[in-house]
């Protein structure tokens, strides 16, 4: 709809009369220049944290999932707050070691990164994140592809599911709000 607002826009603008042809080049300027998704991306990352990696200067947010925040903390099975969010950047960065990485993008964020489906040799990162409790599925944007192995890593207590957290989107959602990240990371009523 919007760029067909656009192209009209455009025609007007090439004059009140305007023939066939500058009307059809106007269209085409405006689908020409409308935001598309890049093609696979395939290469080295750098990790930016838990859920979102760079490759070739381009941002990529795991599709379907979501890893805690780097300031947000956790807590282990003996109650002990750990930088969560640090950890999964961290285990992310030593699982790709290097190795190219492949990423389909899907779509593109409010914040303008790529959306995407990434890959090692055939492994689903953002499904390695989940079963290792690394980050959770995020059902919102999954439809639940990944919640069989949140199941596994629940069952097994892994990562984030050996203590407790808050669901990475709560936690943001309390700083946007004004809360301090360790107020915001902590559930009180779990830990007074």
């Amino acid at each position: 709809m919007r760029y067909l607002k656009l192209a009209v826009i455009a025609a007007q603008f090439a004059n009140q009369t305007a023939t066939v042809g500058s009307l059809i080049a106007a269209l085409f300027y405006c689908v020409s220049s409308a935001p598309s998704l890049a093609a696979d991306l395939i290469g080295q990352a750098s990790i930016i944290d838990g859920d979102t990696l760079e490759i070739h200067g381009t941002r990529i947010r795991l599709w379907g999932i979501d890893a805690p925040e780097s300031s947000q903390l956790c807590r282990d099975d003996d109650s002990n707050q750990y930088r969560c969010g640090a950890k999964a950047a961290n285990e992310l960065d030593a699982f790709i070691a290097g190795r190219p990485v492949d990423c389909s993008p899907v779509s593109q964020d409010q914040y303008g990164r790529t959306v995407a489906v990434c890959s090692i040799a055939g492994d689903d990162v953002a499904e390695w994140l989940v079963r290792n409790g690394l980050a959770l599925d995020w059902p919102t944007y999954s439809k639940g592809k990944y919640s069989g192995a949140q199941r596994d890593a629940e069952h097994a207590g892994r990562g984030i599911w050996a203590g407790s957290y808050v669901e990475p989107w709560l936690f943001r959602a309390c700083v946007r709000h004004g809360g301090k990240p360790g107020d915001c990371s902590d559930d009180a009523i779990d830990h007074p």
